[in-house]
């Protein structure tokens, strides 16, 4: 339908101007880290992958440990890259969409190509010389190999901001809009399930780690199955008798006490006994003080059907953030 407009200046035109002018900076950027990526994934599939299977310094395992499918994601921008300088957005996107799954394989192994790399940089003395002499070509400008492996999730990221920027800014008329708003979509979609893969990682490495801080049968399997939220010393203030400092561990479901094994114990120094385990569906929170941002610390009372914990902290900005996370485990069962 054709838009007709009186006078010098026309709001829809005007409108239509920007989003061209928005579309084409978009489109530019786009093309443009496009062919750094594409460099830089070239570089790390030149000077390393490819060498090295060549060497064989590394086991097929190791190399397929640490790289993942690095090399079919670096064959999935020389797919992509053609389109893009040509013009062609939308068809271009569309067919790289067919390879984003590639996207959550790396996703899922990029924890354990980290731990490969740490181990055989430790214990292979072949790799380690390898890698720093690939390191030190001026192509790398100074970046390390470890600096090099989460590039493509980073991408993601980038690629899912360019497309939905992209998609918003191409009018429902033209031809690609279709093809991109279908794109932007998928991208979405799977960064999201990647940032789900992230955050689980980041949640198991947090739990061997807590695991690892308790000792004792009763430590065993604890922190199984739970999401770690976080952890700290508060005192415990009991109805008679002095303030008691006990660790305490947050997770989703429950809040973990544990006490401190005594510092000349022959095998389990510098670890601590769980003493209780409060279920957080269970929890009544409230705070007693600790209001007014004040520099007297505060206090918080957490009531459970057998027992009331009152909890101090001389540090009233990591009492409120105590305050915050309980009542985002509370809140969260409650939901």
């Amino acid at each position: 339908m054709e838009i007709l407009c009186s006078g010098a200046r026309c709001p829809v035109h005007e409108q239509r101007a920007r989003w061209e002018r928005k579309r084409a900076c978009t489109a530019r950027e786009l093309l443009e880290t496009e062919r750094r990526y594409q460099e830089q994934l070239g570089l790390v599939a030149t000077y390393f992958l490819r060498i090295l299977k060549a060497k064989g310094t590394l086991r097929p395992s190791e190399r397929q440990a640490l790289f993942g499918s690095w090399e079919l994601i670096y064959g999935a921008s020389q797919e992509l890259l053609p389109y893009l300088e040509e013009g062609h957005w939308g068809q271009g996107l569309e067919g790289f969409c067919r390879h984003l799954e590639l996207y959550n394989q790396f996703a899922a192994n990029s924890e354990r190509s980290q731990t490969t790399l740490q181990e055989q940089l430790k214990k292979n003395k072949g790799f380690r010389r390898f890698v720093r002499l690939q390191e030190g070509r001026p192509e790398f400008g100074g970046l390390q190999l470890q600096d090099m492996l989460p590039l493509p999730l980073q991408r993601l990221q980038q690629y899912e901001n360019l497309v939905i920027a992209l998609a918003e800014n191409t009018g429902p008329n033209s031809p690609e809009h279709q093809q991109l708003t279908r794109a932007a979509r998928l991208i979405s979609e799977t960064a999201q399930r990647v940032y789900a893969i992230g955050q689980k990682q980041k949640n198991d490495q947090h739990l061997r780690r807590v695991q690892a801080l308790l000792s004792g049968r009763q430590a065993k399997g604890l922190t199984s199955g739970r999401w770690f939220l976080r952890q700290g010393w508060l005192l415990v203030v009991p109805l008679h008798g002095e303030p008691r400092p006990r660790m305490f561990f947050l997770f989703t479901d429950v809040l973990l006490m544990a006490k401190p094994r005594p510092p000349l114990h022959l095998l389990q120094s510098g670890t601590f006994a769980c003493k209780a385990l409060y279920p957080m569906a269970q929890c009544q929170l409230r705070r007693v003080f600790g209001h007014s941002g004040g520099p007297c610390g505060g206090l918080l009372s957490l009531s459970f059907p057998h027992e009331k914990l009152l909890l101090m902290s001389t540090d009233q900005e990591e009492l409120a953030r105590w305050y915050h996370s309980l009542t985002w485990a509370i809140n969260g069962r409650k939901n």
